[in-house]
């Protein structure tokens, strides 16, 4: 068993990756709104029948595809241990709240926040935005925590500052996608950047 199960293992691994990619184009494409298991078939290289093998439909995939979402978010995070705290928060804020965004990234930001909206009627979705909420809240946790020990940052309290930075990144995040003007991301960032130069950097105040 033990060549031929790593290798089907890894299969498995690879149809669950190409379902994923497949389903992240569809929806980048089409948001949730319009997202049907046909359309993430036809960016899927293999059968429409193979989806359904592995997923009872659209809701149980993309349940999974968050959960995918939030497994590779947190393997490129754990990449960046060992860099200077500031340059790991500013670099942290840039992918969560940049002010600017590639058409491809803004289409996929507004379906995220399409999927969050399901959130407050189903279980599922809601344990998936919690899980995302969680990491994000503790990565900022650990990077402000280190920076304190460095003599970086202030003495603030990391679990305080970190949910103040989630929630405020969740606020841009929505501005973002349900206006139509640009949501007051820059001014929204702007305030947040003056907020860690006065509140957390050491010698900025």
């Amino acid at each position: 068993m033990g060549d031929s199960s790593r290798f089907a293992a890894a299969a498995e691994d690879d149809t669950r990756a190409a379902i994923m990619r497949a389903t992240y184009d569809a929806l980048t494409s089409h948001g949730y709104a319009n997202l049907t298991i046909q359309r993430i078939a036809d960016e899927f290289e293999k059968s429409k029948s193979l989806l359904y093998h592995h997923y009872d439909g659209k809701d149980d995939l993309l349940v999974d595809f968050l959960r995918f979402m939030l497994e590779h978010w947190e393997a490129k995070a754990e990449c960046r241990e060992g860099q200077d705290p500031r340059v790991r928060l500013e670099a942290l804020l840039d992918r969560v709240a940049a002010v600017e965004l590639d058409e491809e990234t803004a289409a996929f930001t507004a379906a995220m926040e399409e999927l969050r909206g399901q959130a407050p009627h189903d279980a599922a979705y809601r344990e998936q935005f919690t899980e995302h909420d969680r990491a994000l809240r503790e990565r900022f946790a650990a990077i402000i925590a280190e920076g304190i020990d460095d003599g970086a940052f202030e003495a603030v309290d990391p679990a305080v500052t970190a949910e103040f930075l989630l929630t405020t990144v969740n606020g841009i995040r929505i501005q973002r996608v349900t206006r139509d003007d640009d949501g007051g991301v820059a001014a929204a960032r702007a305030e947040l950047d003056a907020y860690l130069a006065t509140r957390l950097y050491r010698g900025e105040a």
